[in-house]
């Protein structure tokens, strides 16, 4: 063996890691005494002649009865984050391992943790009764030859090196040593190995974890869709009204404070939104509650704010807008705003038509916009507002198409309403 290699079989007995699974053997070892002790007691009061104290042969099988008494602790929903947390900081695995975080939420789950729970106490147990049984008797060995051999009087065998050698004590002693800490490091290796097995999430959490994921993922993804279009038009319908008021301050001052009182129609508007958004946040919380998200019968102030900006809106709509399911109205007026956002942020103050149709199985969105050369051009793939008119789109199991076709820019959507009554 080179010289790396023995300075890697000492680490794997006497390293770091090596002395972490010492300690989580003799825990597991610690954790056995409540029921041994319990069964020694039993087994002495009821069965003749037992001596679970003395005798070697009783000695182990109260240790093989106490084993069944432990096991079915770990049935405790919190014994398996408890033990998976032990696991994780003394038995050296590694950091892509994964252990159960939270209690056993199955039985398959309480099942691998009473395994586990048995094999740990079981491992501990036998390699805790070896260092309290062989630790004494190799210290002893070693001072064999200094000493005289009077405290070994009924003890018996250390007479058996009587007349050998005075080095072959000192060396057994230190091999007897080698052997405990040889079978402590293959015993805490074997609980690191099955602690994966054992203690990881079973399929049903690992189904419940990737459940949390997406639906935080959807939270955040909803989040940042209203975020996007409330303040985002918001600001553009700002950028515009702000200019528009700038450059006929001094010929129109009529026309600069409407721009302005739009200005502030629109801030406040778009304030409310974002408490209506931040309170999804707060769900669950003491407070006053979140203004309700607008909807389709809003979208004449939409318009009015829109058109304060310069940008002409043609609306072509039936009256009977207030008679949607609201999760598709709200939804609509999400992506009726998105599209007017685009229109002035990628086309500036030109015509938008607008038409909503609706009959008894859908709801129609149709806008319009003339583009020219000097339009900054949309990204053929859709920017952040189109691919959140898609998601919202997906959401209800709708369509949605927009193209550029003979100089004009059409956005095309159509919500079913089947399923949102």
């Amino acid at each position: 063996m080179t010289g790396s290699g023995w300075r890697r079989a000492v680490r794997a007995v006497i390293g770091r890691r090596a002395q972490l699974r010492w300690v989580h053997l003799v825990l597991g070892g610690a954790l056995l005494m409540p029921y041994y002790l319990l069964t020694a007691v039993v087994l002495a009061m009821l069965v003749r002649g037992a001596d679970p104290f003395t005798s070697l042969r009783w000695q182990l099988v109260t240790f093989a009865s106490a084993l069944p008494l432990a096991a079915p602790t770990a049935l405790l929903p919190l014994v398996r984050p408890l033990e998976a947390t032990a696991a994780r900081s003394l038995c050296g695995l590694p950091e892509s391992v994964e252990l159960a975080a939270g209690p056993a939420g199955s039985w398959d789950a309480r099942a691998r943790t009473a395994l586990w729970y048995g094999l740990h106490l079981a491992i501990g147990g036998l390699v805790s009764g070896l260092i309290l049984a062989l630790l004494p008797a190799s210290a002893l060995l070693v001072a064999l030859p200094f000493t005289d051999d009077s405290y070994t009087d009924g003890l018996g065998w250390p007479h058996a090196f009587a007349g050998a050698p005075a080095e072959l004590a000192p060396l057994a002693g230190v091999g007897l040593l080698a052997l405990i800490m040889g079978i402590a490091a293959a015993a805490g290796a074997l609980l690191a190995r099955c602690a994966p097995a054992l203690l990881g999430p079973a399929p049903a959490d690992r189904l419940a974890a990737a459940e949390e994921r997406a639906a935080r993922l959807a939270s955040r993804n909803r989040l940042a869709r209203e975020l996007h279009d409330s303040v985002g038009h918001a600001l553009s319908a700002v950028t515009l009204q702000a200019g528009a008021a700038r450059k006929v301050l001094d010929t129109d001052p009529d026309f600069a404070r409407e721009a302005l009182a739009a200005i502030e129609e629109t801030t406040r508007e778009a304030v409310g939104e974002l408490d209506s958004v931040l309170g999804l946040l707060r769900e669950g919380e003491d407070g006053p509650a979140p203004a309700p998200f607008p909807t389709l019968v809003d979208l004449d102030g939409l318009l009015t704010r829109t058109r304060a900006a310069g940008v002409a809106v043609e609306l072509t709509a039936p009256g009977t807008l207030e008679r949607l399911p609201p999760v598709v109205s709200r939804e609509a007026y999400r992506i009726v705003q998105e599209g007017l956002s685009n229109a002035l942020r990628h086309a500036g103050r030109v015509p938008v038509r607008l038409r909503i149709a609706e009959d008894r199985k859908k709801v129609e969105i149709t806008m319009e916009n003339p583009v020219d050369g000097t339009t900054r051009a949309r990204p053929t793939g859709g920017g952040r507002g189109l691919r959140g008119i898609a998601e919202r789109v997906t959401l209800l199991r709708g369509t949605c198409a927009w193209d550029t076709v003979d100089g004009v820019w059409r956005l095309t959507v159509r919500l079913p309403l089947e399923a949102a009554r």
